[in-house]
This record gives structure tokens, C-alpha cells and sequence, in this order.
């Protein structure tokens, strides 16, 4: 049995070799379309100092609408009323609904009820 097998030996240069992995990880990505860790920017200062308007906005100047706020608000408010008128209309598929319904039919079949329709025309 050899002092040095082949395996340890690969296993060793593998350990001993400089760490390039982290490094290239954070510098290169090959199948990524984003932009690595050190060049992103993720240092840069991200925080708007207040300027004291509500929105930014100073008083006295109009809001300019942007296009797609109409779009937005009527698109929302026209889907949520379409919404409340169909619930609103939706038929009952109550199971309790259908029992009753059920009993009423063969209650009346039965003769132990009387048919509303015809006791309604006397």
C-alpha cells in the first residue's frame, strides 16, 4: 500500500490551491444577465432627503397625471363594481338551498304537502 495514493494526492492540490472561486463568483457570472456584486453599487446612497410637500410636490403647483394612472383607477374601480354586481347576482348553489327544494318536490309527491300552485287557483 503506497504511502501517497493518487486521490489524496489530487484532494491536496485542490485544497492548496489559491481560493480563485469566491473571486471570480463576485466579479463574473456567466449565465446571469445581472450585474456581479462589486460593480452593482449597492453602496451608493439610496435615501431622498424630505423636502416637506406632501408627494413631493410643492404648494401651489398642479399634479401632472402620468398616462397611466386613468387606466389604472378606472380599470380598478370597473372591475370591482363588475365584481359586487355579479356577486350580487350570482345564483344560490347553497346545498341547503337545493335540500329544501328537494324536500318541498318530494314532500308534495307525496301528497303531505299541498301543491302551491294548485291550491293558489281556487
Amino acid at each position: 500500500m503506497p504511502l501517497l495514493r493518487p486521490q489524496r494526492i489530487i484532494r491536496a492540490t485542490c485544497l492548496l490551491r489559491p481560493s480563485l472561486t469566491n473571486t471570480t463568483a463576485l466579479t463574473s457570472r456567466h449565465l446571469s444577465t445581472t450585474q456581479s456584486r462589486l460593480s452593482s453599487g449597492a453602496h451608493e446612497d439610496h435615501y431622498d432627503p424630505p423636502s416637506g410637500w406632501l408627494w413631493g410636490i410643492p404648494p401651489g403647483e398642479k399634479y401632472k397625471k402620468e398616462g397611466w394612472e386613468n387606466i389604472w383607477i378606472y380599470g380598478f374601480f370597473g372591475s370591482l363594481m363588475l365584481g359586487v354586481v355579479g356577486y350580487a347576482y350570482k345564483p344560490d348553489t347553497s346545498i341547503q338551498t337545493w335540500a329544501l327544494e328537494e324536500a318541498r318536490r318530494r314532500l308534495e309527491a307525496e301528497g303531505i304537502l299541498p301543491d302551491p300552485s294548485v291550491s293558489g287557483k281556487k
